[in-house]
């Protein structure tokens, strides 16, 4: 998470913001940098909802569809990582068909009851390409009968300083009476991190070395003085078993895969790498490094939910540096 400058707060501090399907609180975090204010927060998730208690003081309710747009607070913000897994290449694609997909709808009944100034929503990048852009075309026009602009754009992490290769589709809409009529999403930065940067050392790790037999690495790949580059993708040096998913080796040299809450295979969730000369699954804390949040974050007790919680939460550098945009046009 990046230290954010007075300057950049200036337009958004203060502000009262909802956070929707909040997870363990990516938008928290990156709102709270700005110093706005949450009055509402949702999930149904309940081992999530118990980790950002603890890291909030704050009990996010239940269910949002039971809950009555009168019951939520005013707010100038509504932030949401609406269910992605409606949408997602490595599910059933079923978009608005699926119950998941249909949770979009609770975001325009909230939004056009209170009408905040700002939507800040994020999802999946096969969302822009769901059911041959008609998923997209809905959202747009059902924001765009609540009043408001949007721009949205697909972007990746790890062209922002985050060594993880995670494109997500991001929504910035402004209440059409703000008369907002140039907006633009951060540009690719030029500074680049591996994987290496943020990992752990090896005394911490031991617990995700994996020891098997079938463990092939393509040697002339492996080597870490073969790069005297950082590449900001993965870089595959091998395989466990037949390579399929969870089973690709990649280096610590290039950027991770993108961290998931689902997934098989020995590197489920996480991936596999070559760290130091160990082939290992990243650790708990290195997928909150991974997704920005902060040293101090307290994470579950369980490894398995931790996996789960990252995979399902969002890169808070990035919704940092959109947020700097939004400051220098409300």
């Amino acid at each position: 998470m990046i230290s954010i400058d007075e300057t950049d707060k200036i337009n958004i501090k203060n502000l009262k913001y909802i956070d929707l399907f909040c997870g363990i609180g990516g938008f928290r975090q990156a709102l709270d940098s700005f110093d706005a204010q949450c009055v509402f927060s949702s999930d149904i998730d309940k081992n999530a909802c118990k980790v950002y208690k603890k890291n909030y003081k704050d009990e996010p309710k239940g269910d949002i569809r039971a809950i009555k747009e009168c019951d939520v607070p005013h707010h100038d913000i509504l932030c949401a990582g609406f269910p992605c897994q409606a949408f997602s290449i490595s599910g059933k694609q079923r978009g608005f068909e699926d119950e998941r997909g249909t949770l979009f709808f609770e975001i325009i009944r909230i939004a056009d009851y209170h009408k905040p100034k700002l939507l800040l929503l994020e999802n999946v990048a096969n969302f822009a390409r769901h059911d041959g852009g008609k998923t997209l075309d809905i959202v747009l026009s059902s924001l765009k009968k609540i009043g408001y602009d949007v721009y949205h754009k697909i972007l990746n992490a790890s062209d922002y300083s985050i060594p993880q290769k995670r494109m997500r589709i991001y929504f910035v809409c402004f209440r059409s009476d703000m008369k907002i009529s140039h907006f633009h999403f951060p540009v690719k930065e030029v500074l680049r991190l591996s994987l290496k940067d943020i990992v752990l050392q090896d005394n911490e790790t031991h617990n995700y070395v994996i020891k098997r037999d079938d463990i092939a690495l393509t040697h002339a790949k492996a080597e870490p003085d073969m790069f005297e580059f950082v590449s900001n993708n993965p870089i595959r040096v091998g395989t466990v078993n037949k390579g399929g998913q969870g089973e690709r080796i990649y280096s610590e040299n290039g950027s991770a895969i993108t961290l998931s809450a689902y997934g098989g295979g020995v590197g489920a969730k996480t991936g596999l790498y070559l760290i130091n000369g160990r082939v290992r699954k990243l650790s708990p804390r290195e997928c909150a490094r991974l997704q920005g949040f902060p040293e101090s974050f307290i994470m579950d007790s369980s490894s398995a939910l931790c996996y789960k919680q990252f995979g399902n939460s969002l890169v808070i550098d990035v919704v940092q540096k959109i947020l700097i945009e939004i400051n220098k046009v409300i």
